[in-house]
Protein backbone atom coordinates (compact mmCIF):
# COMPACT_ATOMS: atom_id res chain seq x y z
CA UNK A 1 0.00 0.00 0.00
CA UNK A 2 1.18 3.75 -0.93
CA UNK A 3 2.33 5.82 2.29
CA UNK A 4 -0.03 7.58 4.41
CA UNK A 5 -0.91 10.96 3.92
CA UNK A 6 -0.01 11.60 7.53
CA UNK A 7 3.87 11.01 6.89
CA UNK A 8 4.59 13.19 3.22
CA UNK A 9 4.07 16.39 4.26
CA UNK A 10 3.18 18.54 7.39
CA UNK A 11 -0.15 19.93 5.52
CA UNK A 12 -2.44 18.79 2.71
CA UNK A 13 -3.94 20.98 0.55
CA UNK A 14 -7.69 20.45 0.76
CA UNK A 15 -8.26 21.77 -2.64
CA UNK A 16 -11.93 22.54 -4.00
CA UNK A 17 -11.17 22.47 -8.40
CA UNK A 18 -14.26 24.70 -10.52
CA UNK A 19 -12.14 24.81 -13.84
CA UNK A 20 -10.48 21.07 -14.69
CA UNK A 21 -8.15 22.70 -16.36
CA UNK A 22 -6.38 24.73 -13.15
CA UNK A 23 -5.63 21.20 -11.88
CA UNK A 24 -2.35 20.11 -13.62
CA UNK A 25 -0.63 23.84 -12.96
CA UNK A 26 -2.17 23.92 -9.14
CA UNK A 27 -0.73 20.45 -8.31
CA UNK A 28 2.18 21.52 -9.86
CA UNK A 29 2.89 24.67 -7.40
CA UNK A 30 1.84 22.76 -4.35
CA UNK A 31 4.63 20.27 -5.04
CA UNK A 32 7.26 23.09 -6.00
CA UNK A 33 6.26 24.15 -2.70
CA UNK A 34 6.60 20.96 -0.65
CA UNK A 35 3.04 19.67 -0.04
CA UNK A 36 2.83 17.02 -2.73
CA UNK A 37 0.03 15.27 -0.54
CA UNK A 38 -2.80 17.05 -2.42
CA UNK A 39 -6.44 16.42 -1.88
CA UNK A 40 -9.20 16.93 -4.29
CA UNK A 41 -12.60 17.26 -3.05
CA UNK A 42 -15.30 15.94 -4.77
CA UNK A 43 -17.51 18.88 -4.54
CA UNK A 44 -17.33 19.83 -7.65
CA UNK A 45 -18.50 17.94 -11.40
CA UNK A 46 -14.78 18.31 -12.22
CA UNK A 47 -13.39 16.70 -9.34
CA UNK A 48 -12.81 13.43 -11.26
CA UNK A 49 -11.41 14.93 -14.02
CA UNK A 50 -9.27 17.09 -12.17
CA UNK A 51 -7.86 13.69 -9.71
CA UNK A 52 -7.54 12.13 -13.47
CA UNK A 53 -5.02 15.15 -14.69
CA UNK A 54 -2.88 15.39 -11.42
CA UNK A 55 -2.49 11.69 -11.23
CA UNK A 56 -1.69 11.36 -15.48
CA UNK A 57 0.63 14.62 -15.89
CA UNK A 58 2.25 15.22 -12.16
CA UNK A 59 3.37 12.19 -11.11
CA UNK A 60 5.36 13.61 -8.55
CA UNK A 61 2.05 14.50 -6.47
CA UNK A 62 0.38 12.35 -4.30
CA UNK A 63 -3.38 12.95 -5.00
CA UNK A 64 -6.09 11.62 -3.32
CA UNK A 65 -9.77 12.21 -3.68
CA UNK A 66 -11.79 13.87 -0.21
CA UNK A 67 -15.24 14.51 0.68
CA UNK A 68 -15.25 10.74 -0.10
CA UNK A 69 -18.93 9.62 1.49
CA UNK A 70 -20.20 6.51 -1.23
CA UNK A 71 -18.81 3.20 -1.97
CA UNK A 72 -19.61 3.94 -5.47
CA UNK A 73 -16.97 7.33 -5.34
CA UNK A 74 -14.51 4.78 -3.85
CA UNK A 75 -14.64 3.22 -7.06
CA UNK A 76 -14.49 6.05 -9.01
CA UNK A 77 -12.14 8.05 -7.66
CA UNK A 78 -9.47 5.08 -7.35
CA UNK A 79 -10.51 4.43 -10.94
CA UNK A 80 -9.13 8.07 -11.42
CA UNK A 81 -6.47 7.89 -10.07
CA UNK A 82 -6.64 8.70 -6.38
CA UNK A 83 -4.12 7.26 -4.30
CA UNK A 84 -5.83 7.99 -0.92
CA UNK A 85 -9.59 8.70 0.36
CA UNK A 86 -10.39 11.39 2.97
CA UNK A 87 -13.97 11.10 4.36
CA UNK A 88 -15.92 13.68 6.35
CA UNK A 89 -17.47 10.79 8.58
CA UNK A 90 -17.92 7.02 8.14
CA UNK A 91 -20.11 4.09 8.10
CA UNK A 92 -19.68 0.71 8.03
CA UNK A 93 -20.86 0.28 4.83
CA UNK A 94 -18.05 3.41 3.33
CA UNK A 95 -15.08 1.86 5.69
CA UNK A 96 -15.71 -1.87 4.29
CA UNK A 97 -15.04 -0.18 0.90
CA UNK A 98 -12.06 1.73 1.81
CA UNK A 99 -10.38 -0.91 3.29
CA UNK A 100 -11.13 -2.58 0.04
CA UNK A 101 -9.71 -0.38 -1.74
CA UNK A 102 -6.25 -0.89 -1.36
CA UNK A 103 -5.04 2.73 -0.84
CA UNK A 104 -4.81 4.71 2.32
CA UNK A 105 -7.52 6.28 3.65
CA UNK A 106 -8.77 8.49 6.72
CA UNK A 107 -12.58 8.29 7.60
CA UNK A 108 -13.54 11.50 9.25
CA UNK A 109 -14.41 11.46 13.02
CA UNK A 110 -15.95 13.58 16.10
CA UNK A 111 -15.98 11.90 19.11
CA UNK A 112 -13.98 9.20 20.97
CA UNK A 113 -16.91 6.84 20.44
CA UNK A 114 -15.58 6.74 16.95
CA UNK A 115 -12.23 6.66 17.39
CA UNK A 116 -12.76 3.56 19.61
CA UNK A 117 -15.24 2.09 17.03
CA UNK A 118 -12.45 2.41 14.49
CA UNK A 119 -9.62 0.65 16.36
CA UNK A 120 -11.99 -1.84 16.78
CA UNK A 121 -12.05 -2.49 13.41
CA UNK A 122 -7.90 -2.21 12.85
CA UNK A 123 -7.89 1.31 11.73
CA UNK A 124 -5.60 3.49 13.80
CA UNK A 125 -5.29 6.39 10.84
CA UNK A 126 -8.61 9.05 11.02
CA UNK A 127 -9.71 12.58 9.97
CA UNK A 128 -10.65 14.96 12.89
CA UNK A 129 -13.11 16.78 11.38
CA UNK A 130 -14.39 19.54 11.75
CA UNK A 131 -11.46 20.05 13.79
CA UNK A 132 -11.64 23.61 15.84
CA UNK A 133 -15.90 23.27 16.20
CA UNK A 134 -14.99 19.77 17.81
CA UNK A 135 -12.78 20.50 20.40
CA UNK A 136 -9.59 21.98 18.27
CA UNK A 137 -5.99 20.93 20.10
CA UNK A 138 -7.69 20.70 23.67
CA UNK A 139 -9.58 17.25 22.57
CA UNK A 140 -7.10 16.38 20.74
CA UNK A 141 -4.54 16.41 23.59
CA UNK A 142 -7.24 14.78 25.91
CA UNK A 143 -7.36 11.57 23.61
CA UNK A 144 -3.67 11.29 23.64
CA UNK A 145 -3.51 9.84 27.10
CA UNK A 146 -6.03 6.39 26.51
CA UNK A 147 -6.12 6.27 22.73
CA UNK A 148 -2.55 6.89 22.03
CA UNK A 149 -2.73 4.36 18.78
CA UNK A 150 -4.86 6.90 17.01
CA UNK A 151 -3.16 9.12 14.73
CA UNK A 152 -5.21 12.28 12.91
CA UNK A 153 -5.33 14.53 10.30
CA UNK A 154 -7.60 17.69 11.36
CA UNK A 155 -8.99 19.60 9.52
CA UNK A 156 -11.63 22.19 9.45
CA UNK A 157 -10.93 25.90 10.89
CA UNK A 158 -7.23 25.71 10.56
CA UNK A 159 -5.18 28.03 9.10
CA UNK A 160 -1.12 28.86 9.01
CA UNK A 161 -1.59 30.49 12.33
CA UNK A 162 -3.15 27.77 15.14
CA UNK A 163 -1.60 25.01 12.41
CA UNK A 164 1.33 24.79 14.38
CA UNK A 165 -0.40 24.01 17.71
CA UNK A 166 -1.71 21.42 15.88
CA UNK A 167 1.41 19.80 14.80
CA UNK A 168 3.35 19.97 17.97
CA UNK A 169 0.75 17.25 19.55
CA UNK A 170 2.04 13.69 19.19
CA UNK A 171 -0.73 12.31 17.66
CA UNK A 172 -1.08 14.47 14.71
CA UNK A 173 0.51 13.36 11.72
CA UNK A 174 -0.34 16.14 9.87
CA UNK A 175 -3.01 18.95 9.01
CA UNK A 176 -5.53 19.65 6.49
CA UNK A 177 -6.54 23.22 5.05
CA UNK A 178 -7.01 25.91 2.50
CA UNK A 179 -5.17 29.12 3.68
CA UNK A 180 -2.22 28.40 0.81
CA UNK A 181 -5.12 28.42 -1.94
CA UNK A 182 -6.73 32.43 -1.79
CA UNK A 183 -9.84 32.55 -3.76
CA UNK A 184 -8.04 35.14 -5.44
CA UNK A 185 -5.02 33.68 -6.38
CA UNK A 186 -7.14 30.42 -7.67
CA UNK A 187 -9.26 33.42 -10.10
CA UNK A 188 -6.29 35.41 -11.13
CA UNK A 189 -4.03 31.67 -11.72
CA UNK A 190 -1.39 33.28 -9.68
CA UNK A 191 0.34 29.52 -9.32
CA UNK A 192 3.67 31.44 -8.03
CA UNK A 193 2.00 32.93 -5.17
CA UNK A 194 0.50 29.65 -4.51
CA UNK A 195 3.90 27.99 -4.76
CA UNK A 196 5.02 30.52 -2.07
CA UNK A 197 2.46 30.08 0.44
CA UNK A 198 2.73 25.91 0.02
CA UNK A 199 6.60 26.19 0.88
CA UNK A 200 5.91 28.44 4.37
CA UNK A 201 2.76 25.53 4.93
CA UNK A 202 5.94 23.25 4.23
CA UNK A 203 7.91 24.81 6.82
CA UNK A 204 5.08 24.26 9.73
CA UNK A 205 5.96 20.91 10.97
CA UNK A 206 9.80 22.73 12.14
CA UNK A 207 7.41 25.39 13.70
CA UNK A 208 4.97 23.26 15.58
CA UNK A 209 7.79 20.90 16.76
CA UNK A 210 8.89 24.20 18.94
CA UNK A 211 5.29 24.93 20.42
Amino acid sequence: MAPSPLDLAPVVPVVVIEDASDAVPLARALVAGGLPAIEVTLRTPVALDAIRAIAGEVPEAVVGAGTVITPEQVTQTVAAGARFLVSPGWTDVLLEAMQASGVPFLPGVSTTSEVVALLERGVTEMKFFPAEAAGGTAYLRSLAGPLPQARFCPTGGIGSANAPDYLALPNVGCVGGTWMLPADAIAARDWGRVEALAREAAGLKTLGAQV
